[in-house]
């Protein structure tokens, strides 16, 4: 794999500076397959707590869906607004059977055996099954890792996106079939592009000055 160009500082700072929770999408506006094919293996890139990934990210693009999820979001506009939005779910449960799929698929990917990833199986399960780790508020974090992984790749990509808390978990399970497969959705994320009629686009961000929120040791 070939060493990547570092963009300059100036030019991460431009781009954060430039992103904000977008409140009005333009409809019309939709992102292009191979921004968004980035986008996705942006997603598949994020790191998780040893490597783990007890996630599923639920990408929607049909507008019936959305429609059914709009009232269950707190009549959100950006869910039918926007041309992507992303369910981040996580795995309700982290049973051996998941921990082994993992290994599987390390193996797989570094060609090594699986029996010689017998240690790491069994702090594993003895972390996040026996030692009680792996559970749900765990998982809900290692979504989170996940979202700001994807809003930063976006905003990269000159992408608008918008994390949304403001949904009804069990609702959106339902429309979405994900308790039949294990899992529950944690928080989401619309992507696309700004309308020119959203005011908060022009708005200076409001942050504490760093001299109160670093301190270095």
């Amino acid at each position: 794999m070939a060493t990547p160009t570092a963009i300059s500082g100036s030019t991460l700072i431009d781009h954060l500076n430039w992103r904000y929770a977008t409140k009005m999408f333009d409809a019309t506006k939709t992102i292009p397959s191979n921004t968004w094919k980035a986008l996705e293996e942006a997603l598949i890139l994020t790191p998780s707590s040893f490597g783990i990934q007890p996630w599923k990210f639920i990408v929607i693009t049909d507008k019936e869906i959305r429609e059914k999820l709009q009232p269950h979001s707190w009549g959100q506009t950006q869910v039918t607004q926007c041309s992507h939005y992303v369910v981040f779910a996580t795995i309700k449960k982290i049973d051996e059977a998941y921990i082994d799929s993992n290994l599987v698929r390390s193996a797989e990917v570094r060609n090594v055996p699986v029996d010689s990833l017998a240690g790491f199986r069994k702090m594993l399960t003895g972390t996040l099954i026996q030692g009680g780790y792996g559970t749900a508020e765990w998982a809900a974090r290692q979504a989170y890792i996940a979202l700001g992984n994807f809003m930063t790749s976006a905003a990269l990509l000159l992408v608008d996106t918008c994390p949304m808390e403001g949904f009804v978990p069990a609702e959106y399970d339902k429309i979405l079939g994900l308790e039949a497969k294990g899992l529950t959705s944690i928080v989401c994320c619309a992507a696309g592009y700004r309308s020119a009629d959203c005011k908060y686009a022009f708005l200076p961000k409001v942050r504490f000055p760093a001299s109160t929120m670093i301190e270095h040791i």
